[in-house]
């Protein structure tokens, strides 16, 4: 038994802090945490207790945790009362990151409806898709973004509650009250997250509310597993000696996405952290200035956000000594953007990680921080508590230890459903509640690695090429900022391998050194035979992911919103 095992045995075994038990959900026998949260509405009940405490802080509106506690009852109460809003309804959010976005989140949860979070980053036709796909009794949203329904002329056929204009018709019409009582279970419907749709039309995966403490949950006993192991192994780092009051999360991922909902709504309402938000498209100089004046420890860096605020002209202006993690999710990062924001982050150094997870899986199922993420750059990290996963071949053999495969999830935390599309459902949601991810990846000495999306795998000549390994690489050159791979037809291989380069500001690439710099390292049939070396930045969606169907002219590419 490894030391870790042997803590993790210790911690999570009979009469351990976070014993955990088999119990029946959903008809399958699962492992899970015996002692929980059975709602996020009872999350919110023992939130209060963190007082005067700030929760929520977006420019001047600056919400303590006992305030915010009484806004969620009177909200609830105005959605119920005003607009009919009970146990299974579905209520829309199409809004930017602010204070009312997790407000109205909890007050929806609390009675029993659905939270259906539309992708502010959507066209007209897209957020009318979304809401025809998951048929809202409400929608609330803000003003901008209603307007671009209403220029485009789409018509939505629900009630639309315009934020900007009655926001007092929610949270201010009962205050005082108590929250909802209306019986919840833990494998009711909470929230609708809306898939990348990279390929085809977005679908709506359906967390419960036990799959969204379980997050929650999930990633502390994470941690806890990683001190008692960093401190047992003589890994652990030396006392703080500025600790911070309080957990500050900068939010610059939106919150229609797991990473703004799950990792930082959720998570820092149960920590008692606050939640820092701001207006706009992403700047990386107003993430700097935010940083120092609000004492940020933790962010997560999604896609190109890391690398734009570590290169900024303004960095070494700003006092970023108060960060403590720094995350990574939606896509690997190359060892290069890691040690290039451990530069940048000092002191956040020894909190660099990475989790992997998905809208179906819900919780994080793998993850990976501190001297781990350090020697082992390109992994995402253990196996999560509570969670099974397999490798499994094309027939659907599980397969041995480092061959690679489609990598298959099992916990009580996944999906329940994709909503209103059983046979989306039962593709992905295998006999005894084994999720398809449709994720190429090994496990190997007990750490997941993740190498392609299915889709993404390029096949040329009979070899299978990953086309991360062929970013890694790129990205190590100095004057690459990022970096692409595709798949390209050829008449008689197949497929060909083309890059899409980015360089940094003010550098000159040429392609025949670039070709000679993936050679180094890689094999002749893997380096790229096609250069598509431009100014613009990569074509993301919200998770950070890059939209290759956009790089190969399958789709337009989407409005970048803030």
């Amino acid at each position: 038994m490894t030391l870790r095992d042997e803590i993790i045995e210790q911690l999570t075994g009979p009469g351990g802090p976070f014993e955990i038990v088999e119990e029946e959900v959903l008809g399958e026998r699962l492992p899970i945490l015996k002692n929980r949260p059975r709602s996020l509405r009872e999350m919110v009940e023992t939130s209060a207790a963190h007082g005067d405490l700030e929760y929520l802080v977006h420019d001047d509106r600056r919400i303590t945790f006992a305030e915010h506690a009484d806004l969620v009852a009177s909200t609830a109460r105005a959605l119920s009362e005003r607009h009919g809003i009970g146990k299974g309804d579905v209520v829309a959010i199409l809004s930017a990151n602010s204070p009312d976005w997790p407000i109205l989140f909890w007050a929806t949860v609390s009675l029993g409806g659905v939270v259906a979070a539309l992708n502010g980053w959507w066209t007209a036709d897209e957020i009318e898709y979304g809401v025809a796909r998951s048929t809202p009794k409400l929608l609330v949203g803000d003003r901008r973004l209603l307007a671009r329904v209403r220029v485009e002329g789409a018509d939505l056929g629900v009630p639309t509650l315009e934020l900007d204009s009655r926001r007092d018709e929610l949270l201010e019409h009962a205050r005082g009250v108590a929250l909802p009582d209306v019986p919840l279970d833990e494998d009711d419907p909470a929230v609708i997250l809306f898939t990348s749709g990279t390929t085809g039309r977005p679908k709506g995966a359906v967390s419960t509310h036990r799959g969204i403490v379980g997050f929650s949950q999930v990633n502390i006993v994470g941690g806890a597993i990683g001190a008692v192991l960093d401190a047992r192994s003589g890994n652990a780092p030396p006392p703080d000696p500025n600790p911070p009051a309080q957990q500050a999360a900068l939010v610059t991922s939106p919150m229609f996405h797991l990473s703004g909902l799950y990792a930082m709504v959720v998570m820092q309402l149960q920590l008692g952290g606050k939640l820092v938000t701001r207006s706009g498209r992403f700047d990386p100089g107003e993430v700097l200035r935010l940083i120092e004046q609000e004492k940020i420890t933790m962010w997560s860096a999604l896609g190109a956000m890391g690398p734009r605020v570590a290169t900024h002209p303004d960095v070494g202006r700003y006092d970023l000594s108060s960060m403590r993690n720094v995350g990574f999710g939606g896509a690997p990062a190359s060892p290069a953007v890691q040690e290039l924001m451990r530069k940048t982050f000092p002191s956040a150094s020894t909190g660099l990680g990475i989790g992997y997870g998905s809208s179906e899986t819900v919780a994080v199922v793998a993850s990976i921080r501190g001297p781990d993420y350090t020697s082992h750059p390109e992994s995402t990290g253990y196996i999560m508590p509570c969670h099974q996963v397999e490798i499994r071949g094309p027939d659907g053999e599980v397969q041995p230890e480092g061959s690679e495969g489609e990598i298959f999830v099992r916990s009580a935390y996944v999906m329940r459903e994709y909503w209103g599309d059983p046979e989306a459902s039962r593709k992905s949601l295998r006999p005894g509640r084994w999720l398809a991810t449709g994720d190429i990846g090994h496990i190997r000495d007990g750490m997941l690695y993740i190498n392609s999306r299915a889709r993404d795998m390029i096949l040329r000549s009979a070899e299978n090429i990953y086309p991360v390994e062929i970013e890694y690489r790129l990205e190590e050159h100095p004057n690459v900022r990022e970096a692409a791979v595709i798949g390209v037809d050829h008449p008689e291989l197949g497929q060909e391998v083309k890059a899409v380069v980015v360089p940094e500001p003010g550098a000159q690439l040429s392609t025949e050194k670039l070709a000679a710099w993936c050679a180094e390292k890689l094999a002749p049939f893997k380096v790229p035979s096609q250069w598509d070396i431009r100014e613009e930045p990569l074509p993301r969606n919200a998770s950070g992911k890059v939209l290759k169907n956009v790089l190969t002219g399958e789709v337009e590419a989407p409005p970048q919103e803030g």
